[in-house]
């Protein structure tokens, strides 16, 4: 639990930052994306530490695959969470206009790239109907649980693999 709120806490945090930033321009589409995925590793990193604390603290130093990585899930579940509801609270009060902007942002890239007349109009009914449904609360804190995903799960097999430990040696066993 510790290490998910700090988690939490820490992607919430850079998350906040960085929608600062890319209200004053510092951040932008194209280098904001990377932006958020590498404030989702630093914050996801506490999986790490928390399945290692959980084995060291918890399990007499021996943690199984599997045990390290339900631990890892439980942290990432309540950093996710966090992690969507900054993103609603940044969304009502920094970024109110991301979508809009988001949407102006990739079309002018497609007319930049000369896409045809029938890609553009098609890009831009899917950018509308997108809009649309991003209405809904529901729906957006859906997606955005599912932004942090793919990062989740890595670093808590990555972790989990890294940290298992079978049994401990006595002290005066030789290995």
């Amino acid at each position: 639990m510790t290490y998910g709120l700090i988690a939490g806490a820490i992607v919430s945090g850079l998350m906040f930052a960085s929608m600062l930033f890319w209200k004053r321009g510092t951040l932008n589409f194209d280098n904001g994306e990377i932006v958020g995925y590498t404030t989702m590793v630093i914050s996801l990193s506490m999986v790490f530490f928390g399945v290692k604390s959980c084995r060291d603290h918890h399990f007499n130093g021996a943690i199984s695959f599997w045990q390290a990585t339900k631990v890892g899930i439980f942290i990432t579940l309540i950093a996710s969470v966090a992690y969507a509801l900054a993103w609603e609270i940044s969304y009502h009060t920094v970024a109110s206009d991301f979508i809009e902007k988001m949407s102006a942002h990739y079309l002018e890239k497609m007319k930049s790239e000369n896409r045809n007349e029938a890609e553009l109009k098609a890009a831009m009914e899917q950018m509308e109907s997108f809009k649309e449904w991003y209405k809904n609360p529901v729906l957006r804190f859906g997606v955005t649980l599912t932004e942090i995903l793919p990062v989740r799960l890595i670093i808590t097999l990555l972790s989990a693999l890294l940290l298992r430990k079978k049994e401990i040696l006595p002290a005066n066993q030789p290995l």
